[in-house]
């Protein structure tokens, strides 16, 4: 997201295959990559894998855009901590570090993805999960290993998803007003101006912005906006700043009513995402 990214990004890292190190196949269909301590600024260019592949961060925050096979949009996600995102074999994805984190991985064959997980998806990591996270990091092949896959694509399949993702038209193929339109709100997420505003200054009518959200976002623009805030308030609770200000920097004019969206929207208050 242009909004959250670094000012001055280092240099993107490779993608640097683990394939004969953590490659997952059908007799070891889930492996853990050992967790990485990632500086902030730290990016990694684009890439995929034929593996599904589960990113969690257990301290940080992370930024993903996920070109999904089978999406007919974009999506960016910030990943705060005790949330993992779920990148669906194939996928082309990038990832940015928004704040120094230790990002732990998992790779899955894709004969044991859950049946409906045919795209990207956020969802929160229960203290369970959190323990299988590491323990597979560690484990051998065998008994053991086999045991801790098996309860963990339980947990996984029976997670709970969050709607923290943005979805954005294609780079390639993607109505280019819109995709202006939306990069124009992501580098102003504080600003109230009506979708006619945003419409006006890409040269189309708000009935025709309407009907590019709905078409190519599958969303209504006040739902998309909600994404966006969400996205960009995240990092910040999560650095411990006051709710008060997030709400402000969001663009609402009091904190009861940024802290009823984000409770409406993800079931918990502004203060369960803030640093402990």
């Amino acid at each position: 997201m242009t909004t959250l990214a670094p000012r001055r990004p280092a240099p993107p890292l490779p993608f640097v295959g683990d394939q004969g190190l953590y490659q997952p196949s059908p007799e070891r269909p889930v492996r853990g990559k050992r967790a990485q301590a990632l500086t902030q600024a730290t990016h990694f260019e684009p890439h995929d894998h034929p593996w599904a592949q589960i990113a969690y961060c257990a301290s940080g925050t992370l930024h993903v855009s996920v070109q999904d096979t089978q999406a007919a949009h974009d999506t960016s996600y910030v990943v705060p901590p005790s949330r993992a995102l779920w990148i669906a074999p194939h996928s082309r994805h990038t990832v940015a570090v928004l704040q120094a984190t230790e990002m732990h991985t998992l790779y899955l064959d894709p004969a044991v993805a859950p049946p409906d997980w045919a795209t990207s998806r956020m969802f929160a990591v229960s203290p369970l999960l959190r323990e299988l996270f590491l323990a597979l990091e560690h484990a051998d092949a065998g008994p053991r290993e086999e045991h801790l896959s098996a309860l963990m694509l339980l947990e996984v399949a029976q997670a709970g998803t969050e709607p923290l993702g943005v979805p954005l038209p294609r780079t390639e193929g993607g109505d280019k007003r819109l995709r202006a339109l939306c990069e124009a709100v992501l580098r102003a997420p504080a600003e109230r101006a009506t979708l006619a505003d945003w419409a006006r200054s890409v040269g189309a009518s708000e009935r025709t912005a309407a009907r590019l959200f709905r078409d190519e976002l599958g969303t209504s623009y006040p739902g998309w906006r909600r994404q966006v805030v969400l996205a960009y308030a995240l990092p910040l609770l999560a650095r411990g700043t006051p709710v008060g200000q997030v709400a402000a920097a969001c663009g609402y004019a009091s904190e009861s009513a940024f802290g009823a969206m984000v409770k409406a929207q993800l079931g918990q208050p502004p203060s369960a995402f803030q640093a402990k």
